[in-house]
């Protein structure tokens, strides 16, 4: 039988199409993931992620996909320099840490002579002013402001965020850092347990210990990073081998952080409630970051305030002395994969990089059955048993709420006020109010109370004096 060419050719590119349609087929893909459980802003690119099974559930599964298996490996650190020992030994293929570790990650890579680079490809969390880092002191500490600690002993995890906010913060206020305080590198499990036998004076973090440690009861912060007005970001990071063999997977993934996102702002209770038993931290911890008007703002996109906290980063580790040759900040940040993934997942990229909104509060207040008008005065209640935290238009409506809730026997998990300076959301029993006239301003420091009651008048007052300053009222439902 005579078989022509062109059946010949035929068959010559079926087989070859063939055979590399199939040429995955079998291959075993590693995706190595490296998180940080405790640090709660890489919860929309860690547990939730891990968890929820939302990687499986994005992971490309045809062309050249088609076949493979997948061997998803989770990491979980305490900081950011263990995963990026880890990062740097090819154990790890995407990892997620704050600006500081991730500048570090980048130049061990650029110094260790090989072709493999660091690229940070999306945030996960932003403090556009700084909210989140922390400095605190023992819960029973005179200590009252900055200036108070000449002399004192301070604790800090070296190389991260917060070691760059204490040095800004205590030159802020004429403290030599090298001169006038002893710094010590402690991580945050050490130096919460330092706080509480009281063998330092002081101790710096990053989130979400500025809040965890006040929250359960042996620590005070006396100093919020936002005072410093410098921007911080957690984000995610990818080997450069990896993204350039498996481009399709790295977007795979930063679809499902952005699925987790939008979970967590639909159910911010519910989330918070699972977080806690998958990482340790209080759910009312977590719902301080993450629920409506938060402390940091969840953003996927690589805003300037970004690259501007990255660059911040670089420029103090210099200053440290900890890196030598800066990476190149140009091709370091990349927005091409968050970009497609935000395409893929019916997002505009370009509208969410000029919006800086906060998770709007949800509903109603229930005190006025109106939307909240002033973030910055609108009071919270999570009331013991109830699923959803309640929402009032000011502090003092949620204390008269407070006041009547305690007086018929229930108990209230925990109470939110807004810093009327900052915005920040603030645990409403560790802070200090401004009364006049029957309305509270809540603020984290005494001296911003002090300040403000110089400036509009009105008595400054501990909590538990703020709540008896209302009188209970019984909050419509």
């Amino acid at each position: 039988m005579k078989i022509s060419l062109r059946t010949l050719l035929a068959g010559a590119v079926s087989a070859l199409v063939l055979t590399f349609s199939s040429a995955h087929a079998g291959e075993v893909i590693r995706v190595a993931i490296g998180t940080q459980d405790t640090t709660i802003n890489c919860a929309t690119g860690g547990p939730l992620v891990r968890e929820l099974k939302l990687l499986e559930k994005h992971l490309p599964r045809d062309g050249k996909y088609k076949d493979v298996t997948y061997d998803i490996q989770w990491q979980n650190q305490p900081t950011g320099a263990q995963l990026n020992s880890l990062y740097l030994s090819n154990k790890l293929d995407i990892v997620q840490m704050a600006d500081f570790p991730s500048i570090l990650g980048a130049t061990a890579f650029q110094n260790s002579g090989g072709e493999v680079r660091s690229i940070y490809i999306a945030s996960l969390s932003l403090g556009a002013k700084g909210a989140g880092n922390a400095i605190l002191v023992p819960k029973d500490s005179t200590v009252q402001s900055l200036k108070e600690l000449k002399g004192a002993k301070i604790s800090v995890p070296f190389g991260s965020t917060a070691h760059s906010m204490l040095i800004q913060a205590l030159l802020s206020v004429g403290l030599d850092p090298n001169k006038d305080v002893t710094i010590v590198t402690q991580t945050p499990e050490v130096g919460g347990s330092a706080l509480k036998s009281k063998q330092i004076d002081a101790h710096a973090n990053f989130v979400p210990f500025g809040e965890l440690f006040p929250f359960r009861g042996f620590a005070r912060k006396i100093f919020d990073g936002s005072s410093t007005g410098l921007p911080t970001t957690h984000g995610v990071q990818v080997r450069s081998d990896f993204a350039e063999k498996y481009p399709e997977i790295v977007v795979a993934y930063l679809k499902a952080t952005l699925e987790a996102d939008r979970l967590l702002r639909e159910q911010p209770e519910e989330l918070s409630e699972k977080l806690a038993g998958w990482t340790g931290i209080d759910p009312e911890v977590y719902y301080a970051f993450h629920g409506p008007g938060g402390i940091q703002t969840r953003d996927y996109t690589l805003k300037p305030e970004v690259r501007a906290a990255i660059a911040k980063a670089q420029e103090s580790l210099k200053v440290l002395k900890k890196i030598e040759k800066e990476v190149d900040l140009a091709t370091f940040v990349d927005d091409r994969f968050i970009r497609q993934a935000a395409k893929e997942f019916g997002y505009d990229y370009d509208t969410r990089l000029k919006d800086y909104a906060a998770v709007p509060f949800a509903g109603n207040a229930l005190d006025t059955g109106k939307p909240v008008s002033d973030p910055t005065l609108a009071g919270q209640l999570w009331v013991k048993g109830e699923s959803k935290v309640r929402l009032y238009s000011t502090p003092e409506a949620a204390f008269s709420a407070l006041r009547q809730l305690q007086g018929a026997g229930q108990t209230v998990r925990v109470t939110f006020v807004h810093d009327r300076a900052t915005g920040n959301k603030l645990f409403a029993d560790k802070v200090w109010y401004v009364a006049k006239d029957g309305k509270l301003s809540a603020f984290l420091l005494k001296e911003s109370a002090e300040k403000w009651s110089a400036d509009n008048g009105g008595s400054v007052l501990e909590f538990d004096a703020a709540l008896q300053s209302v009188k209970p009222v019984v909050a419509a439902k």
